[in-house]
C-alpha cells in the first residue's frame, strides 16, 4: 500500500474519505445489480413463467453474491487491510493465495449442491410444471460456471481491502457490458432462452476475472502475487471468520427462501412480483457493500496501525451513510413501485404484486441499510457476532409469524410482507443497540 494512500486512511477526514472509497464501490455495485435488471427484462420478454422460475433460483444467486462477495471476500477484505495496515506484506501476499483456494473449493461445492438438489429445492418453494423445468434450465447452467463469480467477487474484495475501489469498479463495468450482448445473443438470436440467461453469467464474470488476475500479475497492485506456502497462521483465521460470517449469508437466504416458498403457494403472478420485488432488495445489498466494503478497507486498516477508537467513528459514520442511501432508495419504491416492476413486466396483476411488496417493505429499507453496513463494519473491527445473532432474530420473527399466519390460514401476501417490514426493523435497532453497548462502547 502506497504511504499517501495509508496516510488517507489513517488521518484523512472521516466522512469524505469514506465517499471518495464508497462512490467507486457503489458505482461497481449499480453494475453488478445492473446484469439482474438486464437479465429480469430479456426474461420479461420471454413471458411470466420465466420471470417466476428464475425467481426460485434467486435465492441461490444472492447467497453466491453474499458468499464470495460478503461473507468470505468481506473476510478477506478486512484481512488484507489489517495487514497492510500493520506494514506486514507477506501476509497479505499469503491471504491471497488463501482466498484463491477457498473460492476455489466453496465454488465447487455449492455447483455440485445446485447441481444435485436444485431441483428438489426449488420444488419446496412452490415450482411445478413449466416454472419448475424453467428454473432447473436457469440453475443448472449458472452452477456449471459459478467458479468466475466466487474468484471475480474474492479478487475484487482483496483489492478493495488493500484501498483500491476504482479497478473492481472498472472490471464490473466491462462486465455488464459483455453481460448484456452475451445474454442477448444467447437468448434470442441463439435461442436459448432461460437456459441462455443461465450461461451468460458466469461467461460474463469469467472475462472479468481474468482482468483482475491480469492486474495482480502485473506486480503494480498493493498486494504482489508471489509463490509461497498457505499456512494454518492464515488460513484458520480466515475459516473461522469466514465460518461466521457465511453464517450470516445463510440466514438471511434462509429468510428469503421461507418468504418464497409462503409466497410461491399464492400464485404465479405473487411469485413473479415477489421476485421483482426482491431484486430492488438485490440492488441495495451491493449498495450497501459499496459503504460497506470502504467501510472494511478504512476500519481495517485503523485497527491495524492500532487506532480502534478512530476506527469505531468510521464504522458508526458508514452506517448512517448507508441507511440514508437505501432509505432513500425504498422510500422511493414505496411510493413509485411502476418504476421498478416496469422494467421488469407490463402484466399488470404482477405489477400490483411488486407494488403491494414494496408499499409495506420498502420504506423499512433504512433499518436493513444501517444493520448489513454495520456487519461490513464488525469484519474490520474482528466484533461479527452480534451482527449475526441479529440476522438470527430476524430470520425467528420471520419463521414465527409465517408459522402463525399459514396455521391460521392468514396468509395473505399483505401478511406475510408486514411481517418482513417488522423483521427489518427489528434488525437495524438491535444490532444499533447490541454493538453500542457492547463491543464498540468505546
Amino acid at each position: 500500500m502506497s504511504d499517501a494512500r495509508r496516510t488517507r486512511l489513517l488521518d484523512g477526514p472521516i466522512l469524505k474519505t469514506l465517499a471518495v472509497l464508497a462512490v467507486p464501490n457503489i458505482a461497481a455495485s449499480f453494475l453488478q445489480s445492473g446484469m439482474s435488471v438486464v437479465e429480469g427484462a430479456y426474461l420479461g420478454w420471454l413471458g411470466t413463467v420465466e420471470l417466476a422460475g428464475v425467481a426460485l433460483v434467486f435465492p441461490l444467486l444472492m447467497l453466491t453474491n453474499m458468499l464470495s462477495g460478503g461473507a468470505i471476500g468481506g473476510v478477506v477484505a478486512g484481512a488484507t487491510a489489517r495487514a497492510l495496515g500493520a506494514d506486514d506484506d507477506a501476509r497479505a501476499q499469503e491471504i491471497l493465495r488463501a482466498a484463491v483456494l477457498i473460492a476455489l473449493a466453496l465454488a465447487t461445492v455449492m455447483a455440485l449442491a445446485i447441481l444435485g438438489f436444485g431441483r428438489a429445492l426449488y420444488g419446496l418453494l412452490g415450482g411445478e410444471g413449466v416454472v419448475l423445468e424453467a428454473a432447473d434450465l436457469y440453475g443448472d447452467r449458472l452452477a456449471a460456471g459459478i467458479f468466475t463469480l466466487w474468484l471475480f467477487n474474492v479478487l475484487a474484495s482483496l483489492l478493495r481491502g488493500s484501498g483500491d475501489t476504482i479497478r473492481p469498479a472498472i472490471a464490473l463495468g466491462c462486465v455488464l457490458v459483455l453481460h448484456a450482448v452475451i445474454a442477448w445473443v444467447l437468448i434470442f438470436p441463439a435461442g436459448l432462452g432461460i437456459a441462455g440467461a443461465g450461461l451468460a453469467m458466469p461467461l460474463a464474470y469469467l472475462f472479468g476475472t481474468l482482468g483482475l488476475s491480469a492486474w495482480l500479475l502485473s506486480g503494480r497492485a498493493a498486494v504482489l502475487v508471489k509463490p509461497g506456502p498457505v499456512t494454518g497462521r492464515v488460513l484458520v483465521p480466515l475459516l473461522r471468520q469466514g465460518t461466521l460470517a457465511a453464517t450470516q449469508s445463510a440466514l438471511t437466504i434462509s429468510m428469503a427462501l421461507i418468504v418464497t416458498a409462503i409466497i410461491g403457494r399464492l400464485g404465479t403472478h405473487w411469485l413473479a412480483g415477489y421476485g421483482i420485488g426482491a431484486r430492488l432488495e438485490l440492488l441495495m445489498i451491493p449498495v450497501i457493500f459499496g459503504v460497506g466494503g470502504a467501510l472494511i478497507a478504512m476500519v481495517g486498516v485503523n485497527v491495524g496501525a492500532g487506532r480502534r477508537r478512530r476506527a469505531i467513528r468510521v464504522a458508526w459514520t458508514g452506517g448512517a451513510m448507508a441507511a440514508c442511501i437505501v432509505g432513500s432508495i425504498g422510500l422511493i419504491g414505496s411510493v413509485a413501485p411502476d418504476l421498478w416492476g416496469g422494467l421488469f413486466t407490463r402484466d399488470p396483476e404482477t405489477l400490483a404484486a411488486v407494488a403491494t411488496y414494496l408499499g409495506i417493505v420498502g420504506p423499512f429499507y433504512a433499518f436493513f441499510g444501517l444493520g448489513l453496513c454495520l456487519y461490513f463494519a464488525s469484519q474490520g473491527l474482528g466484533s461479527m457476532v452480534w451482527p449475526v445473532v441479529g440476522t438470527l432474530l430476524r430470520l425467528l420473527i420471520v419463521v414465527a409469524g409465517g408459522t402463525a399466519l399459514v396455521a391460521t390460514d392468514a396468509a395473505t401476501p399483505q401478511a406475510v410482507f408486514a411481517v418482513v417490514a417488522a423483521a427489518m426493523a427489528f434488525y437495524g435497532m438491535f444490532i444499533v443497540a447490541a454493538l453500542r453497548l457492547g463491543p464498540w462502547r468505546s
